[in-house]
């Protein structure tokens, strides 16, 4: 019984690193623009698909033909029993390449690696993240049957998809960050940069839901009732500013958070006087105490130069008693 396509897909961690690895390793041997590997994971209830790991297969093509390419299936097959020996519970459930867009050659390569397990996924990792937003893409094979009568031909479709991690791996992954975040950046300025990207990457996907509009308009792609009604949706679940009740409380929330800024510049404010007076008082009374030492000092010295002046008028007169003494003797010899 064939498996229907899938209707999400959560990407770990892990995957990312090992696909950006390989291709750095890759690009250091050869020039090669992508590279290919082999998906590992699980299919949970209601059609969700967790990829939990991967590994990296030879792989290389013509860019001149496309037709022309070569997959090492024979390394694939050894690594997938390594890895069902290490853990039976991951299988294989599709293949990653590094696009960072599909390539001509996908759906031939994707119906080799349909031999290993059924309705794989494709996984477009960039690795380069040129745009904003999640670096995978996630697509699988459907067949499309043409009313002509020509034979069925298959294309990808584009599947959800999402970056989850279980806690050992949000450990993991948040060790990194701090290897490869600046710490001299505060956290209020990585907040405000983490708002910039999230802005910027709602600026992409608007842009694109505008071109989509546009060429719907003109006639180049046809309608599609179902994304329509996903725009309505989401044009629905837009707030009405123009509602006097919705002024009133955005007004009473941006006073509410004006007034905490204003009372915590007030502290601040506060805090540093007071810091400022408690620095003068203490080197006031550091001049204070160094005054007290110098008169202590000063009086010593003039303790000391009274004695040795003492000493010296008593020595004078031991000397003048002496030569009196001395006079008196030579007088009565004489």
């Amino acid at each position: 019984m064939p498996v229907k396509g899938p209707k999400g897909v959560v990407v770990h961690p892990i995957v990312l690193l090992s696909a950006v690895d390989h291709f750095n390793r890759m690009g250091k041997v050869g020039n090669q623009k992508r590279v290919v590997g082999v998906l590992l994971g699980s299919r949970r209830k209601g059609g969700i698909v967790d990829v939990a790991t991967s590994f990296a297969v030879p792989f290389d093509e013509d860019e001149r033909d496309v037709n022309v390419w070569f997959l090492d299936h024979n390394y694939l097959e050894n690594m997938a029993a390594m890895y069902k020996k290490v853990n039976a519970r991951e299988k294989v459930v599709g293949w990653y390449h590094t696009g960072p867009k599909l390539h001509p050659n996908d759906i031939a390569v994707h119906e080799r690696l349909s031999q290993y397990c059924q309705s794989p996924v494709l996984v477009v990792i960039d690795v380069s993240l040129r745009e904003q937003g999640l670096p995978t893409d996630v697509y699988y094979a459907v067949e499309e049957v043409r009313d002509d009568g020509t034979p069925a031909s298959k294309s990808f479709e584009h599947v959800p998809s999402e970056i989850g991690a279980e806690e050992a791996e949000e450990v993991g992954v948040e060790h990194l960050l701090r290897d490869i975040q600046d710490k001299t950046v505060g956290t209020l300025a990585q907040r405000i940069s983490n708002q910039l990207l999230s802005l910027e990457g709602l600026r992409t996907h608007l842009e694109g839901v505008r071109d989509y509009l546009n060429l719907v308009a003109i006639g180049d792609l046809p309608k599609n009732h179902v994304i329509l009604y996903q725009l309505q949706d989401i044009f629905n679940l837009l707030p009405n500013l123009n509602l006097q009740q919705f002024s009133k409380s955005f007004a009473i929330k941006s006073n509410d958070q004006l007034l905490i800024v204003y009372l915590a510049s007030l502290i601040r404010a506060i805090v540093a006087l007071h810091h400022l007076i408690q620095n003068k008082i203490s080197n006031h009374e550091a001049e204070k105490q160094d005054g007290h030492k110098k008169e202590k000092d000063a009086k010593k010295e003039d303790k000391k130069d009274d004695k040795k002046d003492d000493k010296k008028d008593s020595s004078d007169k031991d000397k003048k008693e002496k030569e009196s003494g001395k006079d008196k003797t030579k007088s009565t010899d004489k």
